[in-house]
């Protein structure tokens, strides 16, 4: 078992610091005369339930503009063990930032001086100060239940976790044939392009480790994010895991993604990734088989 994430003990204080006064071995080596820590950093265990912890802070990413009817649902199903929320505005004209800090007191406010998607992904990515970042739509439509299985696939191993609705466990209530149909062929064509083997293309459910950014670079402001995220990855060689994840319909208001304007500037992202020279030559995904919760993926 990975030292990041352990069962927690009964009777122990999950929060304590490995090095604190009541040391805590690491679980994935024989303890050693002397050893009190997993490592020599002061991490601290926050408990995901009363049987399981976690020590890597998590920094929860959520770009928003205009959706202060849909943040109670999506604060409300945030797990209370996370390290922060970082709330990009989108330059609300509502009451957004002000529903968000009275639901989330401690949350993080960074106003976004782009535009799109991209530009807020961006930004907020660069505000967070957890080892692993999680992306989720403000719109109402990710469980952050899930954020769980995000995390336990990045302990045990992954470098970025993938959110697919179309994975054995997962579902989508809000596209329609003609987005599931041109997010199938987009997929196949990354997949063919860049030897992934992808079963979703363009969703905002993901996770990874903060690091992951050193080598992905971010430079498209649109919905087209996803899929270059999700390209760049795979041509970095990254470890990739996809977790089975269920997209809800929008609550309230109206999504501003538009099919085919949106579908042919990420069909200009494949293009442009598969044609640039410059990027590290494509190469089978690398894939780490583990039990996230929902049944073993590869």
């Amino acid at each position: 078992m990975t030292s990041f994430l352990r069962p927690a003990v009964p009777g122990e204080d999950p929060s304590i610091k490995l090095n604190g006064k009541q040391p805590v071995r690491s679980f994935n080596s024989p303890e050693k005369s002397g050893e009190t820590a997993i490592d020599r950093q002061a991490i601290k265990y926050r408990a995901i339930s009363s049987h399981l912890a976690i020590a890597p802070p998590v920094s929860v990413v959520i770009p928003a503009m205009n959706e202060a009817e849909n943040l109670p649902y999506v604060f409300k199903s945030l797990p209370d063990w996370i390290h922060e929320v970082v709330l990009v505005d989108g330059n609300s004209t509502d009451d957004t930032v002000a529903v968000a800090r009275e639901l989330w007191p401690d949350v993080k406010v960074v106003e976004q001086r782009g535009r799109g998607k991209g530009d807020a992904l961006t930004t907020g990515f660069a505000a967070c100060t957890g080892d692993i970042i999680v992306m989720v739509d403000a719109d109402g439509s990710a469980d952050g239940n899930e954020i769980v299985s995000y995390v336990s696939a990045l302990v045990s191993g992954a470098d970025f976790a993938k959110g697919s609705r179309f994975a054995n466990g997962g579902g989508t209530d809000d596209m329609t044939p003609i987005r599931k149909l041109g997010n199938r062929a987009l997929c196949a064509v990354v997949n063919a392009k860049f030897g992934a083997r992808y079963t979703d293309l363009c969703y905002g459910y993901n996770a990874f480790w903060r690091h992951c950014l050193d080598k992905i670079e971010l430079d498209c402001t649109g919905f087209e994010v996803e899929t270059l995220m999700n390209i760049r990855v795979v041509k970095a060689g990254l470890k990739v895991q996809e977790i089975p994840s269920h997209e809800y319909l929008r609550i309230h208001g109206a999504s501003n993604l538009r099919a085919v304007r949106d579908g042919l500037r990420v069909l200009r992202v494949i293009l442009t990734e598969h044609g640039d020279r410059r990027s590290p030559r494509p190469g089978p995904q690398r894939t780490v088989a583990l039990n996230t919760g929902r049944g073993e993926l590869s």
